[in-house]
């Protein structure tokens, strides 16, 4: 092959790269060759008759010792070269050896535009994350908003109005789980009435593009008026319904109270019942559904609370009375029968509220089976006193009271036959008609076998 002419290799070198370096035996730059514009004016030139090491930035100098000292299947590597304010000239260089004495051609490509596209890249990455950042912090604040409203507020899907979204408020507000609410249709659950009336709403709000309040009472059995604010917004090319339920009294404070004292009533260890002036249950907490072994408050909503009563016919007729002559009733004792058959004895306390809107009847509910199972324990399963006795009226037959006060008269007068003869049981028993025998066993019955000494066996 016919070798090049210099002139000739030289444009081709001139031509290939945007700058060429000629670096002798000892690493020095003999000559420069750059087709680059925009540089200082000591860029390149200031280069000839220094090492080129010395004319990089210190952690390119490895890449130009391993440049130079490359023989076979040279590596492009890149070398940045500090300019004079402060900036780098970065370039992507090939060495090769030339001629006989050791000389070395390094070729070499700017890099600046790629450098600034890289410095895009990374700037575009920052903002990217800052912005992600910004909107994680904005989906904070708004699920922290969402999730402490005192409002009600629910997103709907315009479309087929099915509920996406609820806060907190909304479930305590409508009675039912985030399970059931959230992907049903707005209005199951309430009242027809209740339905017609959202639908309505909702229906002017698709059709107008404008919001729209609306009073309604929601919910049946706590009776409560709200407005309903309903308006519409686009997201991710969806349209939705923001709807928003406010309790009227004193722009939603009071109601968000009633809500609060609705939670702390459900959360009472003794069972809370709010009935109609005739019995009628309207609301009874968890610990009442329980007492009366039902799964739901909803099952015993309209049933007369009579039902669960131990003496029907007898004890919600006596509660009443006394409710409608005193306005309270204290520590009534009575029996609730559960659903599964097990009873629990407790007290009613009860107070009526003849002017609220509607009238109705509170009855506090206190299970009092463990209190009364240790007095029992106590008095060794017998009633102490008349008072005892009668309060046992109603939680069993009359065949089973008489028999009951017949041993507690026994037992009395065994008693005061002992403390009379001073533990004599051989006294006692004659003074009370019986044979020894005869005291032994129903001492022993009693257990009052204990009782006293026989003064006589000694």
């Amino acid at each position: 092959m016919q070798a090049l002419a210099p002139d000739a290799a030289a444009s081709l070198i001139w031509t290939a790269s945007d700058i060429a370096l000629i670096v002798d035996h000892q690493g020095v730059v003999e000559d420069v060759s750059t087709s680059v514009n925009g540089l200082p004016h000591d860029v390149p030139g200031g280069w000839v008759g220094r090492p080129w090491v010395d004319v990089v930035t210190p952690e390119s100098r490895t890449k130009v010792e391993s440049l130079l000292s490359e023989t076979g299947n040279p590596q492009w590597r890149h070398v940045n070269h500090p300019l004079g304010q402060g900036g780098d000239f970065p370039v992507m260089y090939r060495a090769m050896p030339v001629g006989e004495q050791g000389r070395v051609l390094a070729l070499g490509r700017d890099l600046r535009s790629v450098a600034k596209l890289q410095q895009r890249l990374v700037d575009a990455q920052h903002a990217v994350e800052r912005d992600y950042l910004r909107l994680r912090n904005v989906e904070a604040r708004y699920r922290l908003l969402f999730e402490r409203a005192t409002d009600a507020i629910l997103i709907v899907d315009a479309s087929d109005l099915r509920v996406l979204e609820a806060n907190p408020m909304a479930l305590e507000l409508l009675g039912q789980p985030s399970r059931r609410l959230v992907g049903q249709v707005l209005g199951v659950g309430l009242p027809d009435r209740v339905v017609r009336e959202l639908d309505a709403l909702l229906d002017r709000v698709r059709s107008s593009g404008r919001g729209e309040d609306q009073r309604l009472r929601v919910t049946t059995p706590r009776r409560l008026d709200v407005v309903v604010s309903a308006s519409l917004f686009t997201q991710d090319e969806r349209t939705m319904i923001l709807v928003r339920m406010r309790p009227l009294q004193a722009g939603g404070v009071e109601g968000a109270r009633e809500l609060a004292l609705s939670q702390l009533v459900q959360g009472l260890p003794d069972g809370f019942v709010v009935t109609s002036p005739d019995g009628r249950v309207l609301m009874a907490n968890k610990a009442f559904v329980e007492l009366a072994q039902m799964t739901r408050e909803e099952h015993l909503i309209g049933e007369s609370i009579e039902r669960w009563l131990g003496r029907p016919g007898v004890d919600l007729n006596v509660m009443l009375a006394a409710l409608r002559q005193q306005g309270t009733l204290r520590l009534f004792n009575t029996v609730v029968h559960g659903e599964l058959g097990v009873d629990a004895d407790v007290e009613i306390s009860a107070v009526t509220a003849p002017e609220a809107e509607p009238p109705c009847v509170a009855f506090n509910i206190r299970h009092v089976g463990r209190r009364l199972g240790q007095e029992e324990t106590t008095t060794k399963g017998m009633p102490r006193s008349v008072e005892q006795l009668t309060q046992l009226v109603g939680r069993m037959p009359l065949r089973d009271l008489v028999r009951e006060s017949t041993d507690l008269i026994e037992q009395l007068c065994i008693e005061a036959a002992l403390q009379l003869t001073q533990g004599n049981r051989a006294s006692a028993a004659e003074m009370l008609g019986l044979s020894r025998q005869s005291l032994y066993v129903k001492l022993r019955r009693y257990g009052m076998a204990e009782a006293g000494a026989d003064s006589a066996a000694r």
